[in-house]
């Protein structure tokens, strides 16, 4: 059997001492760009891999950080997921889900209990996991939260909620229309309340028609949509999700309604291919994902970091408005 390549060899290779492959190992600044740049290629022409158990024995850190998840089943956290490995993986870190088995903080302390028994450095809480491990008290280990207010503990992250829901509800004005009904998302929820709150805030003097409330499902948005349908004054719509805004659709083609605009939140993959093509608020899920990886690794670091940063979203305009 072959042994494995170990770090003298690659000290030979490039003609550095054992020490100075560390240190690139490790990412150490103490190493000028030339020699970096020789340990790298003579890494690579080997295909040597430090070891994390033993760099983390070293360094104290695993280089595994940890994301906090209620579902996997929505669109926005599986996209999140999604970004977060590859962020992860760009900074060479290995990252470890783990469900919250409900909504209470008990089940959050459980899954930080989790987290911490495998070693993780940190951990980013995603979007409806957020307000559970924000009442289970302080983390164990620095965190990032992704659609939550500011606290004492977390590092707080989110998208432009409001202000997407208000260039919406803008637009659909600017159309016409006198008024703008609202599919809104669960109650409790972040992103829902802020969504809602730039539809408020964006109606301005307008009287503001009772909000519809889903649950982010295509379901939820296909019986709330049936209600709006039958009803003549209702001309324009802003669902705070896609999948809502699509069971919208449906339940608007199956009245004969052809007259209602619909504004959707997200630009899912398929919302270009919905009939008709949805216009609606895209979210930079990549930026966000880079930016909780970069946070929660600059407070690792013991680096100062923003309380709150926004990610800005961007109105997509197609065919449904």
């Amino acid at each position: 059997m072959a042994r494995s390549v170990s770090a003298a060899d690659v000290a030979h290779l490039a003609g550095v001492s054992g020490q100075t492959v560390s240190r690139v190992a490790n990412g150490s600044e103490r190493v000028d760009p030339e020699t970096r740049a020789r340990v790298e290629a003579a890494m690579a022409q080997l295909g040597y891999r430090p070891n994390r158990a033993a760099r983390a024995l070293r360094t104290g850190r695993t280089r595994t950080i940890g994301v906090l998840v209620r579902t996997l089943g929505s669109v926005g956290n599986a996209r999140m997921l999604e970004a977060v490995v590859a962020a992860g993986a760009g900074h060479d870190h290995a990252v470890l889900v783990v469900t919250l088995a409900d909504d209470t903080p008990q089940a959050a302390r459980a899954a930080l209990a989790n987290l911490t028994d495998h070693g993780v450095d940190g951990a980013i809480a995603l979007n409806e996991a957020t307000p559970s491990v924000q009442a289970a008290g302080p983390a164990p280990f620095p965190l990032v939260a992704v659609d939550a207010a500011p606290g004492e503990d977390v590092i707080a992250l989110e998208s432009d909620h409001a202000g997407g829901a208000a260039a919406a509800v803008r637009h659909l004005l600017a159309a016409g229309h006198t008024t703008v009904h609202h599919l809104a998302g669960p109650a409790g929820s972040f992103a829902a309340d802020e969504r809602e709150r730039g539809w408020r805030e964006a109606l301005g003097e307008r009287a503001a028609p009772d909000p519809l409330r889903g649950d982010w499902t295509a379901r939820s948005g296909h019986d709330r949509g049936a209600r709006l349908a039958a009803e003549a004054a209702v001309t324009a719509v802003f669902a705070a999700n896609d999948q809502m805004a699509l069971g919208l659709l449906r339940a608007l083609r199956e009245a004969g309604r052809t007259d209602v605009a619909v504004v959707g939140f997200d630009d899912v993959v398929d919302a270009a291919d919905y009939q008709p093509p949805l216009t609606t608020v895209a979210q930079d899920f990549d930026a966000l994902a880079a930016t909780a990886v970069d946070l929660l690794l600059a407070r690792i670091s013991g680096d100062p970091v923003a309380p709150r940063t926004v990610i800005p979203t961007r109105l997509v305009l197609r065919e449904s408005a």
